[in-house]
Order: structure tokens, then C-alpha cells, then sequence
């Protein structure tokens, strides 16, 4: 049954490294990796490429239950496939990001897509990363980490992401929009932003990969016992 598959879940806001530790531990354990976030992303995008208002909940539910998305993790970098064109970098952007979250504030659409991301757990387990897998997805679990860090560290982060790809941004621009965002995920009504009352809480703003990754397999490890 799908429910004796392991699951380790990372939670938190955006720029608080979640993704690339999920990355790392799935590659390290082997198993399957699941970005929540970008399949609201994907949403995002495919209602945008089809002019569907970012606010008509039961179009965007209806788009989610057919939503042609497919994942691929090659050397540690994630692929994303809509309706078969590579939108692996479109979907990053802040745009994407923040029509992401307001998509993702729905109560249909996350209906719509939670057994897809159900369908993800398969042996031999899986690692996901996003905002309520530990709460609301897999409250199961058998390990769970919430991993988090100041809107300053995270926006230095990003920007320092963007200007490494050529991409002018602003600082305080930055710091202003995640700020925004991480209000809008932690108050929504449904499947807030926050840790599970039994995840390892980190804060990474002082900590390096390396240091957050050895904590996370700590607890992972100790759960397994």
C-alpha cells in the first residue's frame, strides 16, 4: 500500500533552500523527489498560456485534474514539461512565483491537486519539499523538517541566483515580495504556511548546504531507528 512507502518532507517559505536539500537527500537515498511548488507553478503558467484568470477557482480546479506536467530529475536538475515544452526557467521567475502563491490560495485547486501529488509516493520512498506537505499532504510522514531563514537572507540569495544569470533585479524589491509572500502563505484559510507540530525546525540564514544537509539526514536517520 502507498501509505508503507516513506516519506521525508521539507517545508517552508520560498529561498530557504528546501528544494535543493530535497534534491540532495532524494539523490542521496535514492528515492523519487516531488517540487510541490512547482506544480502550482505549472498551473500558473498553463493559465496563463490559456488566459484563464489567476482568481476563477473553478476553471484553475478543472485545469489542475488535467494538467499535462511531466517531472524529470537529470544530475540534480529539475525538468519541467507542460503540454511538452520545457518551462524549467519560465516558472522560476518572481512573476511565476507570485501567481503561484495566489493559485496555490485556492481551496479547489488545491483540492484538485492533491491526489496527484499523492500519486508521487512510490517505493522505494519519496522526498518532497513545498509549504504543507508535513501538515496537510503527507501528515504521515515519518520525518519532517521545516526549514526556514530571515526575507533579507533569502532575497540576497535570490538575487545573487539572478545576477549570476544575467538577470537585473533590485534588492529591496526582492525583500518587499517575499515579505509579501510569505504573509500570504502563512494567513491563507487553507493549508497555511507553517511547521508541523513534529518537524525538525532549521533556521539556514546562518547555516551553509552542507551544514543544513547533515542536521536533516541527523533527524531522518534517528526517525528511521
Amino acid at each position: 500500500m502507498a501509505n508503507n512507502i516513506p516519506v521525508l518532507t521539507i517545508d517552508g517559505p520560498s529561498g530557504s533552500g528546501k528544494g535543493t536539500i530535497a534534491q540532495l537527500l532524494a539523490k542521496e537515498l535514492g528515492w523519487h523527489y516531488l517540487d510541490s511548488g512547482a506544480i502550482y507553478r505549472v498551473l500558473a503558467q498553463a493559465a496563463i498560456k490559456h488566459d484563464v484568470d489567476l482568481a476563477d477557482e473553478a476553471k484553475l480546479a478543472t485545469m489542475a485534474e488535467s494538467l499535462d506536467l511531466v517531472f524529470s530529475l537529470d544530475k540534480n536538475v529539475l525538468k519541467v514539461l507542460l503540454e511538452g515544452s520545457d518551462v524549467s526557467t519560465i516558472i522560476r521567475s518572481e512573476t511565476a512565483g507570485n501567481a503561484a502563491s495566489k493559485v496555490a490560495a485556492l481551496p479547489l485547486v488545491r483540492a484538485a491537486l492533491l491526489k496527484r501529488q499523492h500519486d508521487f509516493r512510490q517505493s522505494p520512498g519519496l522526498v518532497t519539499d513545498g509549504r504543507d506537505m508535513g501538515t496537510v499532504v503527507f501528515p504521515d510522514a515519518e520525518s519532517k523538517v521545516y526549514l526556514t531563514a530571515s526575507a533579507e537572507v533569502r532575497a540576497e540569495r535570490r538575487y545573487k541566483q539572478l545576477k549570476e544569470k544575467g538577470i537585473e533585479s533590485n534588492l529591496s524589491a526582492l525583500i518587499a515580495d517575499i515579505s509579501e509572500r510569505d504573509a500570504r502563505d502563512s494567513q491563507r484559510e487553507v493549508a497555511p504556511l507553517r511547521p508541523a507540530t513534529d518537524a525538525l525546525q532549521l533556521d539556514s540564514s546562518a547555516l551553509g548546504i552542507e551544514d543544513v544537509y547533515k542536521h536533516v539526514m541527523a533527524r531522518f536517520f534517528e526517525a528511521d531507528k
